[in-house]
């Protein structure tokens, strides 16, 4: 009997009860999503060794991680091993062997199997080393270093949707920030790192976000939120369309186990070194019956956090820069959180365009603010990495303090215990927006518009885009 998607999440959901005898499952159904317009690209087809391995925080990141993995169908237990690195060759010699679960895929590349082991009572500011089993042999040894106990600076990278032309486009973006961000204790990812077979197959795509980081997604720990491209269609009995979450998320990502009722698998909150992380899940709450329960739990998890900063990550954005209206059902919903809590930042994606919104009155109100030292309340910004492109809505001059269409960026946040510095690069590393948020004696953030040059606003004018080429950017309507 086959397995749904479901029971496979049921399955992932017992990881910290794991053993050493694996726990596999039947080869779920066929991947639903809708049929691509090319054939599967051999060169994703699982082989005997390890590909697709992507480290995860645990919800205590000084203490705790996940790695997932993929191998092909001989592999049929999960086992990795970790030790505390040294500056000799035997890292090894002391290296603990701990079991995982393991699931079977079956999509158009083949049956596959996916591995999960997690890390947990590690030592925190401590550099482990860990490589994982496949059919041919052991990975090399990867290393990571655990957060530190309590608050401490660092840098992340924040990435919007990644989604199309993965490999061919999106990967100079990612594999710029990392470069340009140097020892970078995290990524944030906004949804949609795949397109869901709009032009390739769905192992496909997966295929090339895993390759896209390569190995720096198995050694920074990744926290992805799901977009609505992370779902795949399915129609119902009555003929009815839905949305159920595509069979890869809970197999690629070794996520907390800390969310929402009924939103486990895509909703999930880290703390790392004095910041909370608190990811949502934007389409299960909009489309899925999933509203209720997260704003239940956002609002649990913040007036628990002890965090010195707090950051939320979700999708769909709650101040939209392409589409005509923002996302009212959200902003009823999580904006009086965000603004009673004392969010930070609100990192989001979907729009695929720049939009950066300081002040629910728009631009205008949010630079006499600065300009006067007063308190400023959350920082929403929408992002994007991918190819995909969507032309600026006719708020973009008026809402946002800083937007841009078609154009790739990546950002940089600096978090000190008093400041946080916020950075958005283009695709070549020119800075394109950039501000701080200071925390006042009061415990109320000020943000100070950045005194660095900026590029220049990148606008399409008609057919025409900013690099003297012609406009991608599609207008939604």
């Amino acid at each position: 009997m086959k397995a749904s998607v479901a029971t496979l999440i049921g399955v992932l959901a017992v990881a910290g009860a794991a053993t050493a005898q694996a726990q596999v499952v039947a080869p779920p159904d066929p991947d639903p999503a809708p049929p691509p317009v090319h054939a599967p690209n051999g060169r994703w087809a699982a082989k005997g060794w390890a590909d697709r391995i992507v480290l995860s925080p645990g919800a205590d990141a000084a203490r705790s991680a996940g790695v997932a993995w993929r191998t092909d169908a001989r592999q049929s237990s999960a086992e990795a091993q970790i030790a505390e690195e040294i500056d000799g060759p035997l890292v090894g010699y002391a290296a603990r062997t701990l079991p995982g679960i393991t699931a079977p895929i079956l999509n158009e590349n083949g049956e596959a199997r996916y591995h999960q082991v997690r890390f947990d009572g590690l030592t925190p500011d401590t550099r482990y080393v860990y490589r994982v089993r496949s059919a041919d042999g052991w990975s090399e040894w990867l290393p990571f270093r655990t957060a530190k106990a309590e608050f401490a600076p660092f840098r992340f990278i924040y990435l919007g949707d990644t989604q199309n032309d993965i490999l061919e486009i999106s990967s100079r973006v990612i594999r710029s920030a990392f470069k340009e961000a140097g020892p970078a204790g995290l990524v944030v990812h906004a949804g949609d790192l795949v397109a869901q077979r709009e032009t390739k197959v769905h192992d496909d795509e997966w295929g090339e976000w895993t390759e896209a980081g390569g190995r720096a997604f198995a050694m920074t720990p990744q926290l992805p939120a799901s977009g609505n491209h992370e779902y795949v269609d399915h129609i119902l009995q009555d003929g009815s369309e839905s949305r159920v979450l595509g069979p890869h998320w809970p197999l690629q990502f070794a996520l907390p186990d800390n969310g929402a009722e009924g939103v486990k698998a895509t909703s999930y909150f880290v703390d790392y070194q004095g910041v909370r992380f608190i990811v949502l899940d934007g389409t299960a709450a909009l489309d899925l019956g999933g509203l209720e329960s997260q704003t239940r739990w956002l609002d649990q998890t913040l007036s628990s956090s002890a965090a010195r900063w707090n950051v939320a990550l979700f999708h769909q954005p709650i101040y939209t820069c392409a589409r005509p209206e923002d996302t009212e059902e959200l902003k009823l919903a999580w904006k009086p959180i965000f603004d009673a809590r004392k969010i930070d930042l609100v990192l989001q994606g979907h729009d695929h365009c720049y939009g950066r919104v300081s002040h629910p009155a728009g631009a205008e109100a949010s630079l006499a603010n600065s300009d006067a030292g007063r308190p400023q309340g959350p920082v929403y910004v929408v992002s994007v990495t991918g190819s995909k492109m969507y032309g600026l809505n006719d708020r973009a001059d008026t809402q946002p303090v800083r937007a841009a269409e078609n154009t790739e960026l990546y950002q940089l946040i600096d978090v000190e215990r008093d400041r946080l510095l916020f950075r958005a690069f283009t695709a070549t590393g020119g800075l394109y927006d950039a501000f701080t948020l200071v925390r006042g004696e009061d415990g109320l953030n000020r943000l100070i518009e950045t005194d660095r040059s900026l590029l220049e606003l990148r606008r399409c004018e008609g057919a025409a885009g900013p690099d003297d080429r012609p406009c991608t950017a599609e207008i939604k309507d």
